[in-house]
């Protein structure tokens, strides 16, 4: 009865009130392949102008490893910024994805489809051990990325239900 009554609880909350994914989940594949860990997690600023980390560190195979767009969209910048090289892609609906450090030879302008070639990941940015960070920004908002290609929302354990217990089941 009980997990009846929380059930239909769940079902009943307005779907504003649910928190909807910031991203087309599903539509973004990973920059990097194989599946990268994460060597650094996102820990966005309480303020704009704190400190903080506004994207990802993803350990790449081996140093010089292909990166890849995670979405169509267009270059939007390929350059240096302070002393990196970083590659920008529009994404359109304000949705922008940042990579660095990467040596690339694409120009803005140029169209990307899911998967594209971006370039390739150079040494340095994790010390001896190879990565990219990668940002996401919608509009002046930083963004999880990985929330554009896994499901981060929380798991909600419901109590076992045993056989017999007049709480569900067939028993």
């Amino acid at each position: 009865m009980k997990v009846s009554i929380v059930l239909a609880a769940l079902l009943l909350v307005p779907q504003s009130m649910v928190a909807q994914p910031a991203s087309p989940a599903g539509d973004w594949s990973w920059p990097l392949s194989p599946r990268p860990a994460v060597l650094r997690a996102f820990d966005p600023p309480a303020r704009p102008w704190l400190s903080g980390h506004r994207g990802v560190d993803l350990q790449a195979a081996f140093d010089g490893a292909p990166v890849t767009s995670p979405a169509s969209g267009t270059v939007s910048f390929v350059g240096m910024v302070v002393d990196r090289p970083v590659v920008v892609i529009d994404h359109g609906n304000g949705l922008r994805s940042s990579f660095e450090p990467v040596d690339s030879t694409l120009r803005p302008g140029d169209a990307v489809g899911r998967g594209s070639a971006l370039g390739r990941e150079l040494p340095g940015h994790c010390g001896a051990t190879p990565c990219i960070h990668w940002g996401v920004r919608r509009g002046d908002e930083y963004l999880n990325p990985l929330a554009f290609v896994m499901d981060l929302r929380p798991s909600i354990l419901l109590p076992p239900v045993s056989p017999g217990s007049g709480q569900g089941g067939s028993g």
